[in-house]
């Protein structure tokens, strides 16, 4: 072996430092050139699932590519994240985010193993989705205030399923609780399909879900829906009264949705990849789909997405808190 002299050295790391980026730039410009992964942290056949499945091949067809979805649940959607926080930032693993992930989780884990700000480079805004109060349809109640009722005159013998601890409908349950000066119990499932199916069986009374997960079934008559959380009636399901409609003034819960990739992922992979997902939400048919399932498209920036995480971290801490929302 030669010896190298201390300036040769300098040299070559002066030659390595400048072909680095030019090696990086030439990678991202031919991005993607393989399939990309997407990890949706959350089971298969929930709400969650059924949202990234109606984007992600339009987003696909508009980079040329194939994505797969890798469900990953666990954790109120922690173990995908943490999954993804750790993946190479080549722009071929990305994050289905929620505001479980990227909201409720910072402040209901004691121990997170991913910062949703530090870890992350937010790619895409997806949708804002609404959430539905639903009820078993042998329960005597059809609207919130007679359910309300019943559940004063039967305390704890009112059921409320979620699809996980520390998940949007484990929350929402438990503000509705604080709310209502209700005692009702929650019982967690692994996943909002679970939750919604034994709640249509009779096995468990109540569910507050995202709309994608419930409104097929309360539309089937599988489910009775009685309330929408959001501060409006949802457009496309305008015959579900708001919460605070129904008596529980300021209530509002909604839940939302958008890509992430790992931190250090270069700007033009991130600028592509931002392109192609609000190109997918322009579409007509993909609008249209997101709004039958109760989503609304909210195409964005990645600054825009950047800065709606800080104030849902803050927003949903001070839900946390309120609630005294626990995981077991």
């Amino acid at each position: 072996m030669f010896p190298v002299s201390p300036a040769r050295r300098r040299a070559l790391g002066a030659f390595a430092a400048a072909v680095l980026p030019i090696r990086r730039a030439a990678s991202a410009a031919a991005y993607p050139d393989k399939p990309i992964h997407l990890v949706v942290p959350f089971a298969a056949g929930g709400g969650a699932d059924h949202l990234a499945r109606m984007v992600a091949p339009r987003i696909a067809q508009e980079l040329g590519t194939t994505i797969v979805i890798d469900n990953r649940p666990g954790a109120g959607g922690g173990l995908g994240a943490e999954q993804v926080a750790r993946a190479a930032p080549d722009g071929y693993t990305l994050l289905y985010g929620t505001n479980g992930t990227h909201g409720i989780n910072a402040s209901l884990y004691a121990s997170l193993r991913y910062d949703p700000i530090v870890h992350f480079v937010p790619v895409g805004r997806l949708t804002q989705i609404a959430a539905l109060l639903t009820v078993t349809p042998s329960l005597p109640v059809r609207s919130v205030e007679e359910l309300v009722r019943h559940a004063r005159a039967h305390p704890r013998k009112v059921y409320f399923a979620s699809a996980g601890n520390g998940t949007t409908s484990h929350l929402a349950g438990e503000l509705f609780r604080t709310a209502a000066g209700v005692e009702i119990v929650h019982v967690p499932y692994r996943g909002g399909a679970l939750a919604a199916t034994d709640v249509a069986g009779g096995q468990v009374q109540m569910l507050i879900d995202v709309m994608p997960n419930v409104l097929p079934l309360a539309r089937a008559g599988r489910l009775r829906g009685l309330a929408v959380t959001t501060a409006r009636r949802f457009p496309t399901a305008p015959e579900f009264p708001t919460l605070a409609e129904s008596g529980l003034a300021g209530f509002e819960v909604s839940a939302w949705d958008g890509i992430l990739a790992p931190a250090g992922t270069p700007a033009p992979v991130v600028e592509r990849l931002n392109g192609a997902i609000r190109a997918a939400l322009d579409d007509p048919q993909v609008r249209t789909a997101l709004l039958a399932h109760g989503a609304q498209p909210v195409p964005g920036t990645p600054e825009d997405f950047a800065r709606l995480i800080p104030l849902e971290l803050d927003k949903w801490g001070r839900a946390v808190r309120q609630s005294g929302a626990k995981v077991d």
